[in-house]
């Protein structure tokens, strides 16, 4: 019998990235799932044949597992219900708002002797797997800078808490898209020692930070260099990995966004799969060449998730590996406020 889920929140989140990818995933079903808008509840009932309902408290006895996807205020109360619950669950990034929420989360899970994972599904983005599979292979030598950006052009603020509420909301780009150009970082040149922010609110009526840049000094001397910006009116790479031995640039974005905005189904041979003419390119200045992008792979964290339920294995990710996250995400807000560079020991 298949793994019954319960999605918390069908916004963007939940309709356009983990509904479409719990019914793709062998082994899940999705059973339920609530919110009170009726367009909503009747695509749920209609797309997935799901049910939905007005109340977190309504899940319990209609599913085996929670996933959280609901604004970011209440992700750490929704989750510690389901955990208290005795149900395993999915948070989307970011966890918590601070490291010590995703603590006391990581400690009821293990009280409960169930699962707890965060949905950082950029680490399956094709273009950062690819610059984990160079980098691992030594195609770059010793890396010693990491750039990355995630960069819009949105002039005109389009409005909603992620824009418009305080720090109550954990809105900004520093908790949105900060949550993964951080993790990816960690992921991929390890702990940071040294953490620099600047971090503004650039747009009439916005609350939360809208342009913001981190600078990370990681134990091992390399540096990464991060951009979130939503009023960048010409776009830079989305990575620039320099190494001792050569380089990798890559412009665009991963393509599985706007596949499931789109409807493409997540385990449709098509997807993930990125344009030739937007591969990177690895090289140095004088010798160069294109490099096929990985096939991006969001529908492996929730195969990690049946996986961990009914096999025993592992959680696709490690909710302390969340909390890593979000420690360098605090330094960070602490050196754009302080105008201070922070360490962290």
């Amino acid at each position: 019998m298949d793994v019954r889920v319960g999605l918390v929140g069908y916004g963007p989140a939940g309709a356009f990235f983990h509904a479409p990818l719990i019914r793709a995933t062998p082994g899940l079903t999705l059973a339920a799932v609530v919110t009170r808008n009726s367009a909503r509840r009747d695509e749920v009932a209609g797309k997935y044949g799901a049910t939905p309902v007005s109340d977190v408290r309504e899940l319990w006895g209609l599913c085996d597992i929670v996933v959280v996807a609901s604004p970011n205020r209440t992700h750490v109360a929704t989750a510690a219900a389901a955990l208290a619950q005795g149900l395993p669950v999915v948070v989307d990034k970011p966890l918590a708002r601070t490291a010590e929420e995703g603590r006391e989360l990581v400690r009821l899970a293990e009280e409960r002797g169930v699962m707890l994972t965060v949905f950082q599904n950029r680490r399956w983005d094709g273009d950062f797997r690819t610059v984990r599979k160079l980098v691992e292979e030594g195609r770059l030598g010793e890396v010693r800078r990491f750039e990355s950006r995630f960069e819009r052009w949105r002039p005109v603020p389009k409005g909603g808490w992620r824009e418009t509420g305080g720090a109550d909301e954990v809105g900004g780009l520093l908790y949105d898209l900060g949550s993964h150009l951080v993790d990816q970082a960690l992921r991929l040149l390890g702990p940071v020692r040294e953490v620099y922010c600047e971090s503004d609110v650039r747009r009439e009526g916005v609350a939360s930070d809208d342009d913001t840049f981190i600078a990370l000094t990681h134990a091992s001397g390399a540096r990464s260099h991060l951009w979130m910006s939503a009023v960048a009116a010409r776009l830079g790479p989305r990575f620039r990995v320099l190494g001792s031995s050569g380089a990798f640039l890559k412009y665009g974005m991963d393509v599985q966004e706007e596949q499931l905005r789109a409807g493409v189904a997540p385990d449709s041979p098509e997807f993930g799969e990125d344009d030739e003419g937007s591969w990177g390119v690895l090289g140095t200045e004088d010798a160069h060449r294109a490099v096929r992008t990985e096939p991006g792979a969001y529908i492996d964290f929730y195969r990690g998730v049946a996986a961990a339920l009914t096999e025993g294995a592992p959680p696709p990710v490690d909710p302390r590996s969340a909390i890593e996250a979000l420690t360098v995400i605090e330094a960070a807000h602490l050196s754009a406020t302080q105008r201070i560079v922070a360490h962290l020991t």
